[in-house]
């Protein structure tokens, strides 16, 4: 028997927060928006890896808070437009500050639209598979 699209649309998403290992950095045209070495990765069934960054690495003073919002499984998705170098830019970043149990992983982060940021996604250096170079 095939769900109804009713009762599909109720099915949950599995998802799974992982650590981003390296610096992920956020720009806007060149004003850089945020930088972390703390950002976690959320890997959602279907869709492409979103990068989460703490709020605490965010420049909030580039950023002011909208009125809109969307609600899934998760909790309600928070927006922020970005004011910098003579431009804007609406929706550029989302965050759920109070999300369900199941995100939990990324209340207090923020994420960003790949369509108008630059999302430098730099992975540190693995020293065990460095090759050594004698002096």
């Amino acid at each position: 028997m095939q769900p109804t699209a009713a009762s599909s649309t109720h099915l949950p998403i599995a998802i799974a927060v992982a650590p981003f290992e390296g610096t992920v950095t956020v720009w806007f045209s060149d004003a850089v928006i945020a930088s972390s070495e703390r950002a976690k990765v959320l890997y959602k069934d279907g869709r492409d890896p979103v990068i989460y960054i703490p709020f605490e690495d965010i420049y909030f003073e580039l950023l002011e808070k909208t009125n809109t919002t969307t609600d899934s499984q998760w909790g309600t998705a928070s927006y922020w437009r970005v004011h910098a170098v003579g431009a804007s830019a609406d929706d550029f970043m989302w965050a759920y500050e109070t999300p369900e149990t199941a995100a939990l992983a990324i209340a207090r982060h923020g994420a960003f639209d790949p369509d108008k940021a630059r999302i430098d996604a730099d992975p540190a250096e693995d020293k065990r598979h460095s090759p050594h170079v004698p002096e």
